[in-house]
């Protein structure tokens, strides 16, 4: 990924003009990192406004949350919705193994029997009885095959790699220890220890070596990898109790947007349509519908109705605009409106609400990478919460160059990972994607900025994390 840094780009398209002005009025003389002088919005009691000369908020933001509670209150709402002292995981299901990749385990990982069940050949050979020079049988031993007749002292046999090992055997020589004479003899070559002989028990898996039966193999919670598909299914599992993906319905708002083709006569493409459902299967969901609902109220109230999901993500609507009608269908459902905006940029306009007793809206801005903030502010959190995934552990890393902030709300940058630093790239407007497109993380930069070496909170990305989420099917 190649892309240039800045150290002074705001997302003025994403600032009202009171905030605009705030940026450009700021003390010079104060560093990036710094604070503004202003209390910022959330903290200050209600009614309180400060001193003439301090940064007030825009009287609009007033219900916005700041960023690390909206957070908070999405990785809650499902326990609420869900019998309040639960986890508030989803129902578990069994699940055949081709199904379980990504899963959580709802039950500890048992042995269903001793592993291995049998003394088997760890190596290609010959398994020998008492000391050599041995005797070899014609026929040799074979993975898969019936237990052969006991060895006698001085008699060797042909012997694969997974084989069951004869009875009365005491070890295996390997294939390039051994040598036969013009008799037939089998001879222990001076790579062994002693010539002629082999050790007790050499090159042999006994039973249970690995576990015995009952044995718990992985704790519940595991993150079903496909290594964990291999434990199970040389445990004996068909299937595993795990958490389903919850159900997620994407609605993609607007008369304007085109499914195909270049922009032209006032439309745009659709840039949510292809780009949220993969991001929300890496997040851990299964996305059961993606749905084109115009400006048009009582079509949203129609659709948000009919379904029947975990969680409805909707895309654009969620500001006071006269074709903005997330907020009257809500009101209009009587929905609980847990999270009413957010104090971060960009994407200030998200929200959260729950729909049914056990449903819930995630409303996403229309700007591209607005969107993307939602996702990962409001979405990331719920889901994870219904499929009992474990949360990214939170890092930091300093930044290379600084980050010009906002002065009153959280910023989502996006970062390219360089060694052990974060590169801010530009086009980070929340219109913009290009800057997305080439990113690994996003850097959260706290009210006030970053200044260049700044330890600074990160996001992976599902594609740059490594983990299990990197399966978009």
């Amino acid at each position: 990924m190649t892309a240039h840094a800045t150290g002074t780009d705001t997302d003025a398209d994403d600032l009202d003009v009171e905030e605009a002005l705030a940026l450009v009025k700021e003390d010079p003389g104060r560093t990036p990192g710094a604070h503004p002088s202003g209390p910022a919005r959330g903290d200050r009691p209600s009614g309180a406004e400060g001193s003439p000369g301090a940064h007030r908020p825009p009287h609009h933001r007033h219900h916005a949350v700041v960023w690390p509670e909206a957070r908070a209150i999405a990785e809650r709402a499902a326990r609420h919705g869900r019998g309040g002292s639960r986890a508030g995981y989803l129902t578990p299901v069994a699940v055949p193994l081709t199904s379980a990749l990504g899963l959580t385990l709802a039950a500890p990982l048992m042995a269903l029997t001793d592993l291995p069940s049998f003394d088997t050949s760890a190596m290609d050979g010959w398994a020998v009885s008492g000391p050599g020079p041995w005797h070899v049988r014609d026929e040799g031993v074979l993975a898969g095959h019936a237990e052969h007749a006991p060895l006698t002292d001085g008699e060797a046999v042909r012997i694969a790699t997974g084989a069951r090992i004869p009875p009365d055997t005491t070890a295996v020589l390997r294939s390039e220890h051994g040598r036969t004479d013009d008799k037939g003899r089998l001879h222990a070559t001076a790579a062994a220890e002693v010539p002629h002989t082999v050790a007790h028990g050499q090159d042999i898996r006994p039973r249970g070596q690995e576990c015995r039966s009952g044995d718990q193999l992985l704790p519940v919670g595991t993150l079903v990898t496909p290594a964990v598909l291999g434990m199970a299914a040389a445990a004996g599992y068909d299937t595993l109790s795990a958490v389903p993906r919850p159900r997620v319905d994407v609605f993609v708002l607007g008369d304007e947007l085109l499914s195909e083709g270049l922009p032209h006569g006032g439309l745009i493409r659709d840039a949510l349509g292809p780009m949220l459902p993969p991001w929300l299967r890496a997040l851990g969901a299964e996305v059961t519908a993606v749905r084109r609902v115009g400006d048009d109220e009582d079509a949203l109230y129609e659709a948000l109705a009919a379904s029947g999901a975990d969680v409805v993500v909707t895309t654009g609507g969620t500001a006071a605009g006269p074709v903005d009608h997330v907020h009257p269908t809500l009101r209009r459902i009587g929905a609980e409106l847990l999270v009413d905006g957010v104090q971060v940029r960009p994407g200030h306009p998200m929200l959260l609400a729950r729909t049914k007793e056990n449903q819930h809206l995630v409303g996403l801005p229309g700007n591209p990478l607005a969107a993307v903030s939602g996702l990962l502010t409001l979405a990331e959190p719920l889901l994870r919460t219904l499929a009992a995934r474990p949360a990214q552990e939170p890092y930091t890393l300093p930044l290379r160059d600084g980050v010009q902030g906002h002065p009153y709300d959280t910023r989502l940058v996006p970062v390219s990972l360089r060694g052990d630093r974060a590169l801010p790239l530009l086009y980070n407007g929340p219109a913009m994607l290009r800057g997305i497109a080439a990113a690994d993380a996003l850097a959260v930069v706290p009210p006030g900025g970053a200044r260049p070496g700044e330890e600074t909170e990160l996001l992976d990305l599902p594609w740059a994390s490594g983990g299990i989420g990197v399966c978009f099917t």
